[in-house]
């Protein structure tokens, strides 16, 4: 029975990936310190007789030296996300300094990384669907949203130095779009899970810009089913994945689609110029994955279209409320 580590275990995706392992009868540990991840995430399998977990901090050195002995492989998901209304320092140095210690430790003990990326690494680079080869295009450094794929651009080319000059086993996988019971319910889980909260409420929706941006959803079973083959695929090592849904949608008509599941009057829109953002905020106008490569590689197919994903977390977000 193998051994994993992921940190960010309370987190959207951390949670379903353990149960998911814990399910195929894989030993879990996890580590989160609740800056981002909730409690309540954990609650179904924190007594699971597999499980074990860990409160603390993935830039403490020295906890993680700790409980990454005797384990097979660390599902590394901690991490900051986008800094829309500040926060780039903490974003560029708790995803950097986390990821050092996470990769220090499986230099020290030899085991596998699968590291988390995300689609937002390929920044504006015009050129869809994006490949996992496709160049990497940010923003200027004054523009602080791109903090959080910079860290991730150094992560991943962290990932793959210690692969090359101390051959420690990494995967590295690309998520677009994640959504799906257990989402943050703010701007942090994504735009779906806002504009569900306020189509509850009958308030208006906030758009960002004029809502012509077009993004693909993944739902969180398929993304869990991605980072499970990730784990399991020897042949996966030493390869960048996208994992994600080829399925387009503008934001206003995601918003649109959203409202119409939850009241029955027209919705009313919030539109919120990028002004408003901390230092002249950037946003991306298309993201949508080549995902050919983990279909040949993983065996990775989405199985959730975005009509049946939202009437799912349209449901728990009910629940919820």
């Amino acid at each position: 029975m193998k051994k994993i580590l992921i940190t960010g275990v309370a987190g959207f995706v951390g949670s379903h990936v353990a149960e998911a392992l814990l399910s195929r009868g894989y030993t879990v540990s996890g580590l989160d310190n609740f800056s981002q991840g909730n409690r309540y995430n954990i609650q179904s399998f924190i007594q699971h007789k597999n499980f074990c977990f860990y409160e603390g901090d993935v830039c403490d050195d020295h906890l993680i030296d700790q409980v990454s002995r005797d384990i097979d492989c660390v599902v590394h998901l901690a991490a900051f996300k986008i800094p829309r209304y500040g926060g780039a320092t903490q974003t560029l140095l708790i995803n950097t300094r986390g990821t050092e210690n996470i990769l220090a430790a499986a230099r020290k003990y030899g085991h596998k990384i699968l590291f988390s990326s995300t689609s937002d690494v390929y920044g504006k680079n015009p050129q869809h669907p994006f490949m996992e080869q496709s160049d990497l295009v940010l923003g200027t450094t004054t523009i602080g949203r791109w903090a959080y794929a910079v860290s991730k651009i150094y992560d991943e080319h962290l990932c793959f130095a210690y692969a090359d000059e101390f051959r420690v086993p990494v995967v590295v996988v690309r998520y677009f779009g994640g959504y799906g019971p257990r989402q943050n319910l703010s701007w942090r889980g994504g735009p779906q899970s806002v504009f569900i909260d306020r189509a509850f409420k009958k308030q208006p929706l906030p758009i960002h810009g004029h809502g012509n941006q077009k993004r693909s959803f993944t739902f969180i079973s398929d993304l869990v089913a991605g980072t499970v083959a990730a784990i399991e695929k020897e042949e996966a090592v030493g390869h960048i994945f996208n994992i994600g849904n080829a399925q387009e949608i503008s934001i206003i008509e995601l918003a649109k689609k959203i409202w119409r599941m939850v009241q029955k009057e027209d919705p009313v829109f919030e539109f919120i110029p990028y002004s408003n953002f901390s230092r002249n905020y950037e946003d991306i106008q298309r993201r949508v994955p080549d995902i050919q490569k983990a279909a040949n590689i993983l065996g990775y197919v989405p199985r959730i279209g975005l009509e049946e994903g939202l009437k799912r977390t349209v449901a728990w977000q009910k629940e919820r409320a």
